[in-house]
């Protein structure tokens, strides 16, 4: 048995500003690692850099322009390679629907539920980033 996390989140903006916001490194940055490098094309390999000892990798398993974006873990964690981040929208009328998830979890230990807890503050951190363009330093994100 594996677990999953999900966060349903709404914000105001054009899609195309939010799929940016997930899948470009320029964007990415301002809302999640130190560093990133990556192209939202299917098979494409993302760079994920928190810190020397946190320099992870991911492959893209799904891009859809404005639709979805999902990466499956190729270098992490012992517990994230196992697992699938990946965000779903659709635009409505004045705001994007955002599903996240995050699924494959080996097993409801502490640092699963560490990673939901931080994931919601991240994607706080994204809503906030794209519709008042707040960036939170790196040092002061979960």
């Amino acid at each position: 048995m594996t677990h999953s996390i999900y966060h349903d989140l709404v914000i105001k903006a054009p899609i195309k500003k939010v799929y940016d916001a997930i899948t470009e490194p320029m964007h990415l940055v301002n809302w999640w690692p130190l560093k990133c490098e990556g192209k939202p094309k299917e098979d494409e390999v993302y760079n994920f850099f928190f810190t020397p000892e946190y320099d992870w990798y991911g492959k893209v398993i799904k891009s859809e322009n404005e639709k979805s974006f999902h990466i499956k873990m190729t270098k992490s964690d012992p517990d994230w390679d196992s697992t699938t981040f990946g965000f779903d929208l659709k635009q409505n009328e004045t705001y994007v629907q955002v599903k996240f998830s995050h699924l494959g979890w080996p097993e409801c230990n502490a640092h699963y539920r560490r990673s939901s807890f931080c994931w919601a503050i991240l994607l706080n951190g994204l809503k906030n980033y794209i519709e008042k363009g707040i960036i939170v330093p790196f040092e002061e994100r979960e």
